[in-house]
């Protein structure tokens, strides 16, 4: 099966951004996305499976299905964005083949390419350590060109690390992207890797990033008071 992309809509974009955020460290980028998704409303229109998901599946109200990851689109303040969502990503233990990590992300990037995406924004976690634990959690960029690296650090993100990685989904499919001639950039919330339940705080400097760049609507209350839970529990 390798990966398989359903589309539930004919519907193509007009130059939009796909922003994604599945589980990684801290769960910052999945968290942030699925926020959004709570907040903005967009439109489901798409399932991917993959032979390489866990060899699980979910059940919901006691109905089976298959594990999949999700795509919903809108359109806000006159762009169109993509969002991916989901419960799982390939596996980063090193116990299976690491082409299914090129070849799950590849297949990502050539269908939304032909679908009208032009920009990919990875959302995600880097660890800093205690630093966590002592103050408000900053968002370090990582991007495909200088000139969408400025962009983001004139909104207040950081790019204090000369040499860094970027596992899974969030690195390839910018690094795929960008031969394919899409910009990219990754979103990286402070967190600490202890925080293995998730880190709202992280996630939240991270949607806030984006509503500086894209003027979103979305209420932070609920994220907010989340943040501080997780805080109390430092």
């Amino acid at each position: 099966m390798a990966t398989t992309i359903k589309f539930l809509s004919k519907k193509q974009f007009k130059n939009a951004v796909l922003l994604t955020g599945l589980p990684g460290i801290g769960l910052v980028g999945k968290i942030a996305v699925d926020y959004m998704i709570r907040q903005l409303k967009p439109e489901k229109i798409g399932e991917i499976h993959a032979d390489l998901f866990p060899p699980s599946v979910q059940t919901n109200n006691g109905i089976v299905e298959l594990i999949k990851d999700e795509l919903h689109a809108a359109t806000l303040n006159g762009q169109d964005f993509v969002f991916l969502s989901g419960p799982v990503q390939p596996s980063l233990d090193g116990r299976g083949p690491m082409d299914e990590h090129f070849e799950f992300s590849g297949q990502i990037i050539s269908t939304l390419k032909g679908r009208g995406i032009v920009e990919v924004c990875t959302l995600a976690g880097i660890n800093v350590g205690e630093k966590r634990m002592q103050g408000e959690p900053g968002v370090v960029v990582a991007c495909t060109s200088k000139k969408k690296l400025d962009e983001w650090k004139k909104l207040g993100a950081t790019s204090e690390r000369p040499v860094g990685l970027i596992s899974g989904v969030a690195g390839l499919l910018l690094g795929i992207g960008r031969e394919e001639g899409i910009d990219g950039s990754c979103l990286m919330g402070e967190t600490n890797a202890r925080l293995v339940y998730g880190d709202p705080g992280a996630a939240k400097s991270v949607v806030e990033m984006l509503i500086k760049k894209y003027g979103f609507a979305i209420e932070m209350k609920e994220m907010e008071k989340e943040a501080k839970e997780i805080e109390k529990a430092f």
